[in-house]
């Protein structure tokens, strides 16, 4: 910069999947923007989390379709995994897409600043790193989301104890691997190092793994886990981690203790909140962190927003990037509102599982006259076809006015599949939306149309259900 002071229209503390969108959507309205970001732009997700964790997963799918191959009449010699090259190339894909980052925020014309922001006031943010300067504006953003939580029973030591950010650098596979926390980030590496021919224990607090999600979901994934030799044991409260000679030990708080050469504690992430000066800037927080905000993803203090982790339940970067279009929106004159009711969360377990909307159990908790309609995946020609019978298609249905409410997935392709039901709930669309709908066959889609004729109790590929009689 040439001073140390600048003014701009608008300050975005944050450039992951929350910042730089928000920063782009200012900038394509014409606004002057700063871009503050401590470490890399992209956040945690482009470089601790979504992308190098699912290129490993990548390449663990390719793995499993190699296992299948016997079944399609293909012979395959002897396969080894050499994982160092795997986690090489899940380097070259984050470091080429960061690469692209920077060039697009540039060819955007938002002004990058590096270091540390940090409010001095509710207009100023002071810049402490690589660039040292004192920002100005009357619109911030703040988009500084979260970092693994750190439990002084769990000591990370990033050799043995690994957090996820830590666990993606190592490049020797383990004999064995417990698992802290059969949630999300747990299960997701769970699968994908059981996939690769690791010894994987699950340790889960609550009474069963992915505890946030529809219990029809929890139980066939612990059930499609216990296939793949994956240990789960729920209920279980962990004391404390100690080291070996040549691993881990995990002591349970009912005395058992259980060995293996590496650990991931996945129990909950930290808010980046403590430390970006919020009491100078008068904005309210949380004793949890969050920053408490309206539906324009605005603080307290006129002019400034939060978004992401630290402004919401939702902690997925395509609500933060959403909800920073909205702020951004906002701060330029457009008049612009988040909703939650139709946010699609995606577990990249194997099989995959996906979401939307409510669940049966939330959709009657809030008085709705809910069914569900639900098709096995074994059921679908393609499924048989490409040997992907694993899995089922649900949808939730406010029985009285036939509006899609929820849907929930399990099996292949599952990540590409919610977006169908994303679009139908998110415009309150209805059951006859989708049955009239011509899905092209054989596809895994036509699982949507065949669950939708269940939930009208008229089955197109299935046995007709029994009618209750009146």
């Amino acid at each position: 910069m040439e001073s140390n002071n600048k003014t701009f229209d608008l300050i975005v503390i944050g450039a992951g999947p929350g910042g730089y969108p928000a920063a782009i959507k200012a900038a394509q309205n014409g606004k002057s923007v700063a871009l503050v970001e401590a470490k890399e732009p992209g956040g945690t997700c482009l470089n601790r989390g979504c992308i190098p964790t699912k290129t490993l997963i990548a390449g663990a799918e390719i793995l499993e379709r190699i296992k299948d191959a016997k079944s399609f009449g293909i012979e395959v010699g002897p396969v080894s995994v050499e994982y160092s090259k795997m986690v090489a190339r899940k380097d070259k894909v984050v470091n080429t897409i960061v690469k692209g980052l920077d060039g697009l925020i540039s060819s955007n014309n938002i002004s990058l600043i590096k270091g540390h922001g940090k409010f001095i006031s509710p207009r100023e943010v002071k810049v402490t790193g690589q660039d040292n300067c004192i920002l100005t504006s009357d619109h911030i953003i703040i988009a500084t989301g979260s970092e693994p939580r750190k439990i002084p029973a769990f000591p990370f030591d990033y050799e043995r104890i690994h957090d996820s950010t830590s666990l993606l650098e190592v490049k020797k596979l383990p004999k064995s691997l417990v698992v802290i926390g059969g949630g999300i980030i747990g299960s997701e590496f769970a699968s994908l190092f059981a996939s690769l021919g690791v010894e994987v224990t699950i340790l889960e607090l609550l009474p069963r793994i992915i505890p946030m999600e529809d219990k029809a979901l929890s139980a066939a994934l612990t059930h499609a886990f216990q296939k793949k030799g994956i240990k789960i044991h729920t209920g279980i409260q962990v004391a404390k981690i100690e080291h070996e000679n040549t691993g881990i030990k995990v002591f349970l708080a009912d005395g058992k203790e259980i060995r293996a050469d590496i650990a991931l504690v996945s129990v909950g992430r930290s808010l980046n909140t403590s430390s970006i000066g919020l009491e100078k800037a008068g904005v309210l927080v949380q004793e949890n962190g969050i920053i408490p905000v309206n539906e324009k993803m605005e603080t307290n203090v006129p002019g400034i927003y939060a978004v992401g982790d630290i402004a919401s339940k939702w902690w997925l970067a395509h609500v933060a990037t959403h909800q920073g279009i909205v702020a951004a929106n906002n701060v330029c004159g457009i008049e612009a509102h988040m909703n939650y009711s139709a946010i699609p969360s995606v577990i990249f377990t194997h099989p995959e599982i996906a979401t939307v909307g409510l669940t049966l159990e939330d959709a009657l908790a809030k008085s709705y006259q809910a069914i569900i309609g639900a098709f096995p995946f074994q059921a679908l020609g393609k499924s048989q076809a490409a040997f992907q019978t694993e899995g089922f298609a649900q949808v939730v249905v406010d029985k009285k006015t036939g509006q899609l409410l929820g849907a929930q997935v399990m099996g292949h392709e599952a990540s590409t599949l919610i977006a169908e039901m994303a679009i139908a709930i998110t415009n309150e669309l209805t059951l006859e939306s989708i049955t009239e709908t011509i899905h092209a066959h054989p596809t895994i889609a036509e699982a949507w149309m065949e669950a939708a004729f269940m939930a009208t109790g008229d089955p197109l590929h299935l046995p007709p259900l029994k009618k209750k009689k009146t």
